[in-house]
């Protein structure tokens, strides 16, 4: 009888963790944006601040985890990426609030183009061939995908401005990803204390425009009215916070325990699930076109990961240690480790918040 590897149910247990938790995310954020459309900048006010004190309570729990110490200095230091954090959040949250689910995929499809464009202008490099060539089959699925067709209603049909959102998210996102790498050191190459600064400092620029879009006393109406079925909205927001604070944890655990290659086929496999639990759940309509868009998208993504996966070189210094792995393995750190540059990424928000 053939025993299991330990690793082989540690990779399967936390990929299914990852695409458990960020299919979570997807679908009960459209099902309260349905609910509330009029409330997307409020709902992710929300979210944020359950994230912020979700990070409070993970560090009175374990030692492993440090909230850092509020610092003007330190702050002004992370405002772009708080900036360009919020920004991307807000895009993100109100296309999801003007696709189909099963349509999200697409709306957001130039994400790798636009991460490698606003890489290599930040680097000042210009990208190998088959990484180009990558770029081109996404944005070639992309296209396909918002092709106008005649077999969809009206209803299902997005919109320009859905579209834009989409667009501007994903340049967004990009943007981001650049960022981070700079940002770290400001945080003792903390992953945790990044996090914390984004969700801290994202809710502090929400809250203004959440004031100003009139969704305070929106809100109040709804409550004070019979029309409105709050419960689907309080609980949603709810339940996005927590799993939103657990897609921090499951997407740095399939990075560090999986490869790249296993960490995008389990990105790819979600995304095809999302496509089809949006057909299943919301009734979403499914083209030929939209089929081969989601397929070209996804084939482009996979092969630009096999690309870098295969071209990644040895590290010639050993790698600077986060704050918290210092402080579960005893290791004191060092100013060098804080001036220390990682490719770490932070919890949230690629995906798919």
């Amino acid at each position: 009888m053939s025993v299991v590897n330990p690793i082989t149910l540690q990779v399967a247990g936390v990929v299914s963790f990852y695409m458990c938790a960020a299919l979570v995310m997807v679908f009960v954020n459209k099902a309260v944006l349905n609910n509330s459309p009029d409330l997307p900048l409020l709902f992710l006010l929300l979210q944020l601040l359950i994230a912020v004190t979700l990070l409070h309570a993970s560090a009175v729990l374990s030692k492993k985890i440090e909230i850092p110490k509020f610092d003007v200095t330190v702050a002004k230091k992370l405002v772009p990426v708080v900036l360009v954090n919020i920004i991307g959040l807000v895009f993100n949250t109100l296309c999801l609030r003007d696709v189909e689910a099963s349509f999200f995929q697409i709306a957001r499809g130039l994400v790798l183009p636009l991460t490698i464009l606003v890489s290599s202008v930040h680097t000042r490099t210009t990208p190998p061939q088959k990484v180009l060539l990558a770029a081109v089959v996404v944005t070639t699925g992309f296209f396909i995908g918002i092709a106008p067709s005649n077999s969809l209603p009206t209803a299902s049909k997005p919109s320009l401005l859905s579209l834009f959102y989409g667009v501007l998210s994903s340049l967004f996102i990009a943007l981001h990803a650049v960022l981070i790498k700079s940002s770290l050191p400001h945080c003792n190459n903390s992953t945790i204390q990044l996090a914390w600064w984004t969700n801290f400092g994202s809710a502090l620029f929400l809250f203004p425009a959440v004031i100003l879009h009139g969704e305070v006393s929106l809100i109040m109406n709804h409550v004070q009215g019979r029309n409105w079925d709050g419960t689907v909205f309080f609980w949603g927001s709810m339940v996005t916070g927590l799993f939103g604070f657990l897609l921090c944890i499951a997407g740095l655990l399939s990075i560090k325990i999986t490869s790249p290659i296993t960490h995008m086929f389990s990105s790819a496999a979600r995304s095809v699930l999302q496509t089809l639990l949006g057909v299943w759940i919301f009734k979403d309509i499914l083209t030929v076109s939209r089929g081969i868009s989601i397929l070209v998208i996804l084939g482009g993504t996979m092969f630009y990961t096999w690309i870098k996966a295969a071209h990644i070189p040895p590290p010639s210094t050993p790698r600077a240690e986060d704050v918290e792995s210092a402080r579960a393995e005893g290791v004191p750190l060092t100013a060098k480790d804080n001036d220390s540059e990682t490719q770490d990424t932070p919890p949230r928000y690629k995906e798919e918040k």
